[in-house]
């Protein structure tokens, strides 16, 4: 059976939310995630404070993680090179997640950016990473399309990835921002990049309405993907999503899918269990 990473994403669940959560209480939560038996954790970001007030506290966070003995790793999403150049002093984190639009009006929207000046970012960053030991994790955003009206094919997804593979990056996620991913579209890209791009590591980091998360998971692992992003309970997702009800894929039914088509995971389910009371406690109770 193929190895599968799952990339659990309380950063993406956490940011969203208007009530601060006090950094104890990520602490506690994030704690109990590290002995879940995730992959990665997507854990905070080095971004403004002004732009993301719910991640302000990540070194205060990352300063109160027990890393001792899980093999879980950690994840921290920048949004420039001065957030990099932070990121990377951290010998705790192994992973920078930079989000790459393919969506010109979204790139300008979400960093101020265009494309073209997040590629100069992107190739900074990486070289950031290669010098210091650390691997870059490029999250394509509006990867299954967008709603501003701007170029969108699988095709272009695939130029994307050329141009990352040629700057040195090796692993890649399309990212569904605003939940208009489907069944055909999700296998349909995947088996297009995988099989131009057999070298790259791709994940799916997918959104979804609760009805609609079995047949996306199962055609993200149809067509080859054994990289996949979730947040417990579903929470986080997409502001920009026309559907309330659209939020990111729950792990714990991620996690019942893939063992039900026979995928073996390192998950503790009495772990998972816990975390899932600590989620809708932590994260449930804040608008």
């Amino acid at each position: 059976m193929d190895s599968f990473k799952l990339i659990e994403c309380p950063r993406d669940a956490m940011q969203g939310l208007h009530g601060f959560i006090p950094t104890e209480d990520k602490i506690r939560y994030l704690n109990a995630l590290l002995w879940v038996g995730f992959d990665t954790l997507d854990f905070g970001s080095f971004v403004s404070p002004q732009a993301v007030p719910q991640m302000r506290d990540t070194a205060e966070v990352l300063a109160g993680l027990d890393l001792s003995g899980t093999p879980t790793k950690l994840l921290a999403i920048v949004a420039n090179l001065r957030g990099a150049e932070r990121a990377v002093t951290y010998p705790q984190i192994q992973y920078l997640g930079f989000p790459l639009s393919v969506s010109e009006t979204f790139q300008l929207r979400n960093t101020n950016k265009t494309i073209e000046q997040a590629f100069a970012e992107v190739q900074n960053i990486q070289n950031l990473c290669v010098e210091h030991g650390k691997k870059l994790v490029v999250y394509l955003s509006m990867g299954f399309g967008n709603p501003y009206g701007d170029p969108y094919s699988p095709e272009l997804i695939g130029r994307f990835t050329e141009r990352l593979v040629q700057l040195g990056v090796t692993i890649i996620a399309p990212s569904d921002t605003v939940g208009t991913s489907t069944p055909d579209g999700i296998e349909t890209l995947f088996r297009h990049l995988l099989h131009a791009f057999p070298a790259v590591e791709f994940g799916a980091h997918l959104h979804s309405r609760p009805d609609q998360v079995a047949e996306k998971v199962q055609a993200a692992w149809r067509a080859g993907v054994r990289r996949i992003d979730g947040a417990l309970l579903g929470f986080g997702g997409c502001p920009m999503a026309a559907d309330e009800l659209t939020g990111n894929l729950p792990t714990e039914q991620v996690v019942d899918l893939l063992g039900q088509a026979g995928v073996t995971l390192t998950i503790d389910r009495t772990r998972l269990a816990e975390a899932l009371v600590l989620s809708a406690e932590i994260l449930g109770a804040r608008p």
